[in-house]
């Protein structure tokens, strides 16, 4: 259970954060302050980490580049088709494969460590997503083939 803090903000970080409230219905102004808070604290430990927002909701991401989850999912997808690849490999290989800089590849993860469940569960989601599309691409197929 969170702790109650008094926390006092400029009159224009007010005004702002209800304007991030109004964009995310359901949030409240609190659970908006505790929310980005935490989003920059974790910026400020893992450089080159951003959140966006998304279908899925906030996520993390590389400055200028994908969400930690979808790098994450290509090296342990590189890990499970070449098992004889070691991880600084794997970094290089999907470092070479999407044309990221190795070290951007390695801030995500050293996200990941220190968030596995996060996004892990993005991964899943993901994944979930992917099966329910391809699951309706092949009923379609079926149907206009028929």
């Amino acid at each position: 259970m969170p702790t109650p803090r008094s926390v006092r903000f400029d009159e224009s970080t007010i005004e702002r954060l209800t304007a991030y409230c109004l964009k995310h219905p359901g949030l409240s102004l609190s659970g908006a302050a505790a929310a980005l808070v935490e989003e920059g604290l974790r910026m400020d430990l893992h450089p080159g980490i951003v959140f966006r927002d998304g279908p899925t909701g906030r996520r993390a991401a590389l400055v200028g580049g994908p969400d930690v989850w979808e790098v994450i999912r290509a090296i342990k997808q590189l890990r499970a088709q070449e098992p004889e690849v070691k991880a600084g490999e794997a970094i290089s290989v999907v470092a070479d494969v999407t044309g990221m800089a190795g070290e951007v590849v390695s801030r995500a993860v050293n996200y990941y460590a220190a968030f596995p469940e996060e996004i892990e569960a993005e991964i899943a989601q993901a994944d979930l997503a992917e099966d329910q599309a391809y699951r309706e691409h092949t009923i379609t197929k079926q149907l206009l083939e028929a």
